[in-house]
């Protein structure tokens, strides 16, 4: 076989490849994406509770790549925090207080009556289920902020913005990103992806304001799409910072070509409340 046969082969096999980890990676994304929306869909328990396997999961992944980097976590304590918290956006607001209250509370007496435990520890411990549990439980008050269908939509239309958003900013990102955004931390973001990414969330915005469901006029839709977008590649950024600085490439292995269930939430973590804060404060739910 001449060299350039071997060449030849060499490439429709990289070809192959590529194609098949991107069947992967659609299959199992879209299987995601629709057990997502379909707990959305169905009421704001069914989201609870799809939430709170999430933060439990990512958490339990954050914890991962803590005790790779030397830290002892409370691994146990942590998880069923961050389960916990989605739940109690179900009810009114003392109950998220009341919750973080009393995880800093049993924080508290584990350092106290466990003299190995370092504070850091604690610190760790305690920025899990916070970082997953308590950020992603936005979701759930989105989803419970409009009756029906239009918190549904709601939801919905805050991750698709995030999700679009990310898909923009890589299409465009890959063809026409010239400049780095943060070289060291993420070498694939571009300012070019990263102003598609805004346009793309921006458009799901628009398009939740044209329903007439909300008191969402177009400029405050614009506005809530940039803001989301922008703390959305900011989630995504943090947990790429997480990731370099414990020396992994993915958070876990859960999702066959996506990575961990944090490398799939990263985005959303920021994204979705930063979706609520604003349409809060806008007046809008």
């Amino acid at each position: 076989m001449t060299e350039e046969s071997q060449r030849r082969r060499s490439a429709v096999s990289s070809r192959q490849k590529s194609l098949q980890r991107f069947i992967t990676r659609a299959i199992w994304g879209l299987a995601y994406a629709g057990l997502f929306i379909a707990s959305l869909l169905i009421s704001r328990y069914t989201t609870a509770v799809f939430i709170a396997c999430m933060s439990a999961l990512c958490c339990y992944e954050f914890y991962r790549m803590m005790r790779l980097d030397g830290k002892v976590p409370n691994v146990v304590l942590g998880v069923i925090a961050a389960a916990i918290f989605p739940f109690t956006a179900l009810g009114r607001q003392p109950w998220i207080l009341a919750a973080f209250f009393v995880l800093l509370l049993v924080l508290g007496l584990w350092y106290v009556y466990t003299p190995r435990t370092r504070i850091t520890d604690v610190a760790i411990t305690l920025f899990g289920p916070v970082y997953t549990g308590l950020m992603l439980s936005a979701v759930v008050l989105l989803r419970g902020s409009q009756d029906g269908f239009a918190g549904a939509l709601l939801a919905i239309g805050a991750c698709a913005s995030i999700w679009l958003s990310d898909t923009f900013a890589y299409i465009f990102g890959t063809r026409f990103g010239a400049h780095k955004m943060v070289p060291k931390i993420s070498p694939k973001k571009s300012w070019e992806g990263f102003i598609a990414g805004l346009v793309g969330s921006s458009l799901v915005w628009l398009i939740l304001a044209f329903t007439g469901l909300y008191r969402l006029n177009p400029a405050q839709a614009i506005g809530c799409g940039m803001i989301v977008a922008s703390l959305g590649v900011f989630g995504d950024l943090i947990e790429s910072r997480i990731k370099r600085g414990v020396g992994v490439k993915d958070s876990g292995d859960l999702i066959p070509g996506h990575g961990g269930m944090l490398d799939r939430t990263d985005s959303l973590i920021f994204g979705c409340i930063a979706a609520f804060i604003v349409l809060r404060l806008g007046g809008v739910i």
